[in-house]
């Protein structure tokens, strides 16, 4: 069996994958790593239970002695872990930098004398290059974060190329565009502008909603990750895009739409410090290598809405009954009352 570690493999983007392994790799064996934080969740790898060819283990990847023996023991490590959310690296920047850069810095130390290591997969995001108002992002193009939680990832990552050009760490860099599906902690737009919809609560849109992102269906991404484990160049950083830039009070209308909800819900709310006006990736590296993005945006995100709508068992005991969320909204949106 292939061994494969998975850090913040019960988030999002990480759970997804995950999922995604076990089902198109049989010869693989899996280990999850997560802190479990508040977007972390069990609930997420709910359907794995039982899974001979799946472990999960509870830890910090900033703990060196549990990094180590993990990642001494894995040929493929996949690195997701990592405090995600903009606003709250506004709120609280410290545990952006203490995750993102320094919990990396103990991966890459435990992966540099790795006995069998052949992939070490960090995974950074298209905020890196800050906002782009023309044109798309390529690799090789200046990084300009704007707000502490891209900063906190530009410099895991290029921590994590560092550790390929001096110490032959056998590392790639993924940049993704903004991720949407199923699972999707309910602070990001969709999630919470969905679940807020189902409630009839208004949707905090942030300024004019004129900012631009580039939306990327999860399982695309996973399918991205995926080919590079086989097909990517050691040092090398591939930029993945979904190619559908839509403008957030687009995207919020359509979310109404597909709840069944009236426009009248949208509040438009002061917007947040630092805020890009947009993202936009030039994949042209990516799909030399034959990856496509495959899930048509309107498709992936009717389905993705719906999975919310049937999914309450996993959404609403955050929304109603975690405080921690509550006090988060409220600080959040609460204060930028127009």
């Amino acid at each position: 069996m292939v061994e494969v570690l998975v850090t913040g493999g019960a988030g999002f983007i990480g759970s997804n994958f995950v999922r995604y392994a076990l089902a198109r790799h049989p010869d693989w064996h899996v280990t999850t790593l997560d802190k479990l934080t508040y977007a972390g969740r069990l609930e997420n790898l709910h359907d794995l239970t039982g899974d001979p060819r799946h472990t999960f283990v509870q830890g910090d990847v900033a703990d060196p002695d549990r990094a180590t023996q993990l990642v001494h023991a894995a040929e493929i490590v996949v690195h997701f872990a990592a405090e995600t959310h903009v606003d709250r690296s506004i709120l609280h920047a410290g545990d952006f930098i203490t995750t993102d850069v320094f919990g990396t810095f103990v991966l890459l130390e435990a992966a540099r004398l790795a006995p069998n290591l052949r992939r070490f997969v960090q995974i950074s995001t298209d905020e890196v290059y800050g906002s782009v108002l023309e044109g798309s992002s390529r690799e090789t193009d200046e990084l300009k974060p704007r707000n502490p939680y891209s900063a906190s990832k530009a410099g895991a990552d290029r921590l994590a190329y560092s550790y390929f050009a001096t110490y032959e760490v056998p590392v790639i860099i993924t940049r993704a565009s903004n991720n949407y599906g199923p699972y999707q902690f309910p602070e990001k737009i969709i999630p919470l502008f969905a679940t807020n919809a189902i409630d009839d609560i208004p949707v905090p849109l942030y300024g004019d909603g004129m900012q631009v992102r580039d939306w990327l269906h999860v399982d695309d991404h996973c399918r991205a990750i995926d080919l590079l484990i086989d097909r990517g160049i050691d040092g090398e950083v591939y930029n993945v895009g979904g190619g559908n830039h839509v403008r957030n009070v687009d995207l919020t209308r359509r979310i109404l739409e597909l709840t069944g909800k009236a426009e009248t819900l949208i509040r438009h709310v002061p917007d947040r410090q630092g805020h890009d006006r947009r993202y936009s990736l030039d994949t042209a590296k990516l799909r030399r290598l034959g990856w496509a993005p495959q899930a048509p945006f309107e498709e992936g995100l009717a389905v993705t809405v719906k999975w919310y709508v049937d999914n309450e068992w996993w959404w609403r005991p955050i929304r109603d009954a975690d405080p921690a969320f509550r006090s988060y909204y409220d600080n959040q949106y609460g204060s930028r009352r127009p």
